[in-house]
């Protein structure tokens, strides 16, 4: 008689991450949306930690009554701040201040060798923080863990991407009985690689991690990832397309893949979500034209792309020469504005901008560089700015389409828009996200939960995903993928110019093509992807027993 399989859930979660309470990139938002849902089963036995950064953390509530009587007994060195962190779910959070642990960090990089034969003597940069952050988060657990009498529970302590290796290596070490899990969400040779211009996916069965490594000067990082990997009680990724890339590049592959999902929650419905879309159009349209000095069709087709500067990587040069091809095409038969939302080293809103915004000023002409909301740093050297002059843009009132660089992080507080990111997204008609590196996307995600048809590719984890749900030929159905390779840059142009030629001249039932996005997104949910780590977990605990057992022998 077969025995009947019961997978091992967790009693208490810590969850660490350099994004923890710190919006950096796409980890913040995988982890904030994912809270909700393991708030919900686990309540307060899922505990996240972050870096006390000594910024103010606006969306961290302190309550200093938290866990009282286990911070009077951490040594000196350790100062742990703990309260909630303010996304859906409110879960409990811990920052934990790092820095008088620097005084160890030759001792402990030693017990690393020794122990994990993790290599550090090339790390340079944000190698020694983000690594003394992870062993101060080792730390942090171990003496919760045994203030609390959790000796006897399911503990697991789950770590993400290289930044936090150190903390999962040092419970393995020092508490073996908690269950280590670690999730790169890029490899960091493989982002290497991408992000230096050369060819990621037509020679990667070709490429020795250790060798591009000591190439591109990451050994440190990659001999840290590497070993993690190998020895964590699970290792995981986002993606399918991710997890070919450990496999060649840390000659590991994921015991799971762990797909991000979505907090539906973040999502207004019927009547507010009306009222977010139409206040949206109108302050994005109202500021194109103060840029500008000319009208915009209420009508206007709005296209956007955003997310983390990765010029290359995120496909920004696809966007900006799609654009181009819209432009001077005779097929535009409505106004279009493009929009390039990513965060570059911003100087501040442009004052001239913001006073005609305010006053409500009329403006009749151009004015200087009409192309940009916020005046950013060696703006000479910027790359997107660059390509858009270089491209021929005007901004002129001859121009049915019109592109807008907003360089800027939206918190509602940048100075133009004063929106955040999420209440301007449910304005745009479209998205485009041609990314060449991108282990899973979360902005083509976010943007059909918003109702946003979208553009993608077959690089992007969620592209690949999507190909799955949907046939992603055709952008009214809510995503289209398009097929990129390492040389195929102007057919990836060309089709998804083709792509958004049919969707701004269409006239048929946009509501519908919304409900398309909301009925894909749907799938995508946290409340459904969330399985998966159940079974990395389980997978962890496992593995961990067995990892004690052949210890004890």
């Amino acid at each position: 008689m077969k025995r009947k399989f019961t997978m091992v859930t967790p009693d208490y979660i810590f969850e660490s991450s350099w994004e923890v309470c710190n919006k950096v990139g796409g980890i913040y938002t995988v982890l904030s949306s994912k809270a909700r849902t393991l708030k919900d089963k686990f309540n307060d036995n899922i505990i996240f930690i972050g870096p006390d950064l000594g910024n103010g953390h606006d969306d961290f509530k302190e309550d200093e009554s938290l866990f009282g009587d286990w911070k009077k007994t951490l040594p000196s060195a350790i100062k742990v701040r703990t309260g909630r962190w303010l996304v859906p779910g409110e879960p409990v959070a811990m920052l934990v201040s790092y820095k008088a642990l620097f005084d160890e960090r030759d001792v402990f990089y030693y017990d690393m060798w020794q122990t994990y034969l993790v290599d550090s003597s090339q790390s340079y940069g944000d190698y020694d923080e983000s690594c003394i952050f992870a062993y101060s988060v080792g730390l942090t657990i171990e003496s919760f863990y045994g203030f609390y009498g959790l000796a006897g529970k399911n503990v697991a302590a789950l770590f993400n991407e290289w930044m936090l290796c150190m903390g999962a290596l040092y419970l393995q070490k020092h508490v073996p009985a908690i269950a280590t899990l670690f999730t790169t969400h890029a490899t960091t040779v493989g982002r290497s690689i991408a992000g230096n211009n050369k060819p990621l996916y037509a020679y990667l069965r070709e490429y020795s991690g250790y060798r591009m490594a000591k190439e591109l000067h990451v050994e440190a990082k990659h001999s840290l990832e590497n070993r993690t990997a190998k020895h964590v009680d699970c290792f995981t990724t986002v993606s399918e397309i991710t997890a070919r890339e450990c496999r060649q590049l840390l000659d590991k592959a994921p015991d799971i893949v762990t797909p991000n999902g979505f907090e539906k929650g973040l999502v207004p419905e019927g009547e507010e979500y009306a009222k977010k879309r139409s206040e949206a159009r109108k302050k994005l349209i109202a500021t194109v034209e103060k840029l500008t000095g000319h009208k915009v069709s209420p009508d206007a087709f709005l296209v956007m792309t955003s997310g983390r500067y990765e010029y290359r990587n995120k496909g920004l040069d696809v966007f900006i020469d799609a654009m181009n091809e819209l432009r001077k095409s005779n097929r535009l038969k409505r106004d279009t504005v493009a929009f390039i939302m990513v965060p570059a080293w911003v100087h501040g809103a442009r004052a001239d901008l913001k006073y005609v915004i305010d006053n409500d000023c009329e403006t009749v002409e151009p004015m200087q560089t009409p192309f940009i909301t916020h005046w950013i740093n060696n703006m000479e050297d910027d790359k997107v700015m660059n390509y858009i002059l270089s491209s021929g843009f005007t901004n002129s009132e001859a121009d049915k389409l019109r592109i807008v660089f907003v360089p800027c992080y939206l918190d509602c507080s940048d100075g133009i828009f004063d929106k955040s990111y999420y209440d301007l997204l449910p304005g745009m008609d479209a998205t485009v996200f041609d990314s060449y590196y991108e282990p899973w996307g979360y902005t083509p995600l976010e943007s059909i939960a918003f109702g946003v048809p979208t553009v993608t590719t077959d690089l992007a984890g969620f592209g690949l995903w999507a190909k799955d749900s949907v046939s992603g030929r055709d952008i009214r159905d809510g995503v289209a993928v398009i097929k990129r390779t390492d040389n195929n840059y102007f057919d990836v142009v060309n089709k998804t110019a083709t792509c958004l030629i049919d969707l701004i001249n269409y006239r048929g039932d946009e509501e519908a093509i919304r409900q398309r996005c909301f009925n894909i997104s749907s799938k995508a949910e946290w409340s459904k992807f969330i399985t998966h780590y159940y079974a990395a977990f389980d997978i962890a605990f496992n593995n961990a027993r067995k990892r004690i057992k052949i210890a004890n022998i």
